[in-house]
């Protein structure tokens, strides 16, 4: 499996990179790509992550809408709560009453916003060099890549770190049946005896996958021989 990483990691992300540069235009996202990627036998307490996490309107990046940005950068193993972001979008689809009753985002509130280009120029910015963290890589992937189309006229591929994955290939492990609730982030945190957090706001479940993933891999035997390739998507 490591092998087969390690090609679709120089094969891929890197390749790709690498096209994707000649063919950017002048800006954030020439400039995140002008940057490699970290390398694969990069240690966990060398890795320079980014915890990030979105809300959207829904599930379908090409239809639905990013309505908030969190992230927090992960360094030497530590949070830095220091670097923590947190901005609203400004969009012109009107919000539905079940998008506000789960994200606490009123339409008021996203008029104030700032526009896509601008937060995604803050994120390519502050994840320039780093590993993406998320929680259900589905979405912050699908919507990242529909907004750099969108801006860019590119979409580029981001290694990514998937806490719910590092969850799942852990009891796939055990060879038994489980109720995939279990891969929920508020499930696998208290697995961990992590707090409870207030969740649907970007910033706190950024902010809350970081805590999991430290915990994850300090609960393996030797956290000092944690690489990418051993939790890389």
């Amino acid at each position: 499996m490591v092998i087969n990483k390690l090609i679709h990691y120089i094969a891929g992300y890197e390749a790709k990179r690498k096209r994707l540069l000649k063919k950017a235009p002048e800006g954030p996202l020439k400039n995140f790509l002008t940057v490699p990627f970290p390398d694969l036998d990069t240690p966990i307490h060398d890795l320079p992550i980014l915890a990030v996490d979105f809300e959207t309107t829904g599930l379908n990046a090409k239809v639905d809408k990013l309505l908030s940005v969190g992230f927090v950068t992960m360094e030497k193993e530590q949070i830095k709560l220091n670097s923590c972001y947190h901005q609203i979008i400004k969009t012109t689809t009107k919000l539905e009453e079940s998008n506000v009753i789960i994200h606490q985002i009123t339409d008021d509130q996203k008029e104030l916003g700032q526009p896509l280009a601008l937060v995604i120029q803050k994120l390519l910015q502050a994840l320039t060099g780093k590993v993406m963290l998320v929680h259900f890589a589905r979405i912050e992937r699908q919507f990242l890549k529909q907004a750099c189309l969108e801006l860019y006229g590119l979409a580029p591929d981001f290694p990514i770190i998937d806490t719910l994955v590092i969850a799942k290939r852990q009891l796939d492990k055990r060879d038994v049946s489980y109720d995939p609730s279990e891969l929920r982030l508020s499930k696998l945190r208290q697995k961990y005896q992590l707090p409870d957090h207030h969740g649907h706001n970007a910033l706190n479940d950024a902010i809350a996958t970081a805590e999991l993933l430290l915990a994850q891999v300090h609960n393996k035997v030797k956290t000092e021989n944690v690489q990418l390739k051993d939790i890389i998507l």
